[in-house]
């Protein structure tokens, strides 16, 4: 099958758009050291990445949106690792009080601003997330972090079982190489989410910006 038929296969099946929602949440997952420094296995040149992040980070904050940071933390045995933290040699790098494992430069979280510490690639999995987005009224997520064929799509299929409304900013996420990136990209948007550039995003986040300015004023 050619790409163009592939495409046209996909469009016949999955062609649909569910939109933004109507009480946001903004989610950062796993911007964390090692992701930036060449030096570890970790690395994967997503600084574009993190740029995109921290532009929807501010924009965000400035529509008062909730802003939730994920982390991975483990045991300096690794006992709560369980099979990922066997299977997944890099993930020694996240053992308590690496500094690989430290947020990214630029991302250290606000004093309003929520961190979800996991052992597994969902947000959601083993954490108070959803049961906490449920509390505080959100019905939709944006998405961005690292790394896309992980952590992201393993959140984002998560988000959409939960019932949110998901969106994943394309921009504001990162691969250590183009081709899972853009190959998690494409089934999200036909399966679980709506792939959204960062314009887009913003596009959608200024009227709430607006809105929350007026209050404000």
């Amino acid at each position: 099958m050619s790409e163009d038929d592939l495409l046209e296969n996909y469009r016949r099946a999955y062609d649909v758009k569910v939109g933004f929602g109507q009480r946001p949440a903004l989610i950062l997952i796993d911007f964390c050291q090692g992701y930036f420094d060449p030096d570890c296995d970790l690395y994967a040149d997503v600084d574009d990445a993190l740029s995109s992040a921290l532009r929807v980070r501010d924009a965000a904050r400035r529509a008062k949106i909730p802003v939730i940071l994920t982390n991975v933390s483990y045991h300096p045995s690794g006992i709560n690792g369980g099979r990922f933290f066997e299977k997944a040699a890099p993930l020694r790098y996240f053992i308590e009080g690496n500094p690989m494992a430290a947020f990214a430069k630029g991302l250290e979280p606000r004093a309003d601003e929520l961190v979800i510490t996991k052992q597994y690639p969902s947000a959601f999995f083993g954490t108070s997330l959803a049961s906490t987005l449920t509390a505080m009224g959100v019905d939709s997520l944006l998405l961005t972090g690292l790394t896309t064929s992980g952590c992201v799509r393993a959140s984002c299929v998560d988000a959409m079982s939960h019932g949110f409304r998901t969106a994943v900013v394309a921009d504001a996420c990162g691969d250590r190489h183009e081709a899972p990136h853009q190959a998690n990209l494409f089934d999200m948007n036909a399966k679980y989410a709506d792939v959204v550039t960062e314009e887009e995003t913003m596009d959608f986040l200024q009227p709430l910006q607006n809105k929350q300015a007026t209050q404000d004023g």
